[in-house]
């Protein structure tokens, strides 16, 4: 049969789109299934505006969701209902209620923020890597991809078992063996590497940076990224690097997926990272995910290593 939809092209636009976000929220239905989390793909931008930003009014959820009150205020029951998140009335003002989330809210989004959104994060900037044309066009091949590999089972193809943890200093020595295998493989450890390898906690913590790690159930901690503060808004996503014994499990990409989402977390305002054109497979997942060569930051930042050649900042 003939597609409607497409061959009229701009005149349904509105319901064309309908019809590709309903697929997506049905293929994100089926991950929050297949881990247990009983909870629609559409509740979920509520539970993690409340996540990020703290606890908001139905005013203020309307302004982070951009939905009507109506919308809040459906998927606000549909929560408290599963006991997800708790409301409260403003002593000021009664009228004003706000919402929070419960402990069964927190624990939710602390299982799934690792487990899931960097999963599901690589799967759709999977999807949407290679889209080219006019917004129609792009439109178009999304659904073609989705008609080859639903969301959900493009989700499954990303390795389970990998874990993220955060950063504390038994973690020390693999933050520096990973990094000093993996630089050494190609180059020279230079002055930069050994200070921030040597100093993790001093040089990127305690000024205000993360430290990323992912773990396999069988081989333990494999790999490491780090987002240095160097200056008020701007970090630099580095020491980013996977032991030759996990790759093939795309540990890489799920890691780098959860570092960026924890860099949109603490809102920087500008990430740049800076590499060598050998990296060429580092280069290509680095482009996947949204980063974009740039001879501005290799200007500002590139001097800071001897091997640097390229220089790439993240599109937000």
């Amino acid at each position: 049969m003939a597609d409607v939809l497409e061959d009229l092209g701009d005149l349904f636009l509105g319901s064309r789109l309908k019809r590709l976000a309903e697929r997506l929220q049905a293929g994100a239905g089926r991950v929050l299934r297949d881990v247990g989390l009983p909870i629609q793909p559409a509740q979920f931008p509520m539970l993690a505006a409340i996540d990020r930003y703290g606890p908001l009014t139905v005013g203020q959820a309307v302004e982070a969701l951009g939905v009507s009150q109506p919308v809040v205020t459906r998927t606000l029951a549909g929560l408290v209902e599963m006991g997800l998140v708790e409301t409260t009335r403003d002593e000021a003002d009664l009228r004003q209620k706000t919402i929070r989330l419960s402990s069964a809210g927190e624990a939710m989004m602390a299982r799934a923020k690792p487990m899931i959104w960097p999963r599901v994060d690589a799967a759709v900037k999977q999807l949407c890597a290679d889209l080219n044309g006019s917004f129609l066009d792009q439109v178009g091949q999304i659904e073609t991809a989705l008609d080859r590999q639903s969301l959900d089972a493009r989700v499954r193809d990303i390795p389970q078992g990998l874990n993220i943890r955060p950063y504390s200093d038994d973690l020390a020595e693999a933050f520096h063996r990973i990094n000093a295998e993996w630089v050494q493989a190609m180059f020279t450890l230079e002055e930069n590497d050994v200070q921030i390898l040597t100093r993790p906690r001093e040089l990127i913590i305690d000024r205000g940076g993360e430290i990323l790690f992912v773990e396999t159930p069988d081989s333990g901690v494999v790999g490491t990224c780090a987002l240095i503060k160097i200056e008020e808004g701007v970090f630099e996503l580095t020491k980013m690097g996977v032991s030759e014994a996990a790759r093939g499990r795309k540990a890489g990409e799920f890691l780098l997926a959860a570092t960026l989402d924890r860099a949109r977390e603490i809102g920087m305002e500008r990430l740049y990272l800076l590499t060598n054109r050998k990296c060429a497979a580092a280069i290509h997942l680095y482009e996947k995910l949204g980063f974009e060569h740039s001879g501005e930051i290799m200007r500002l930042y590139g001097g800071r290593y001897a091997r640097c050649d390229v220089a790439m900042e993240y599109r937000w």
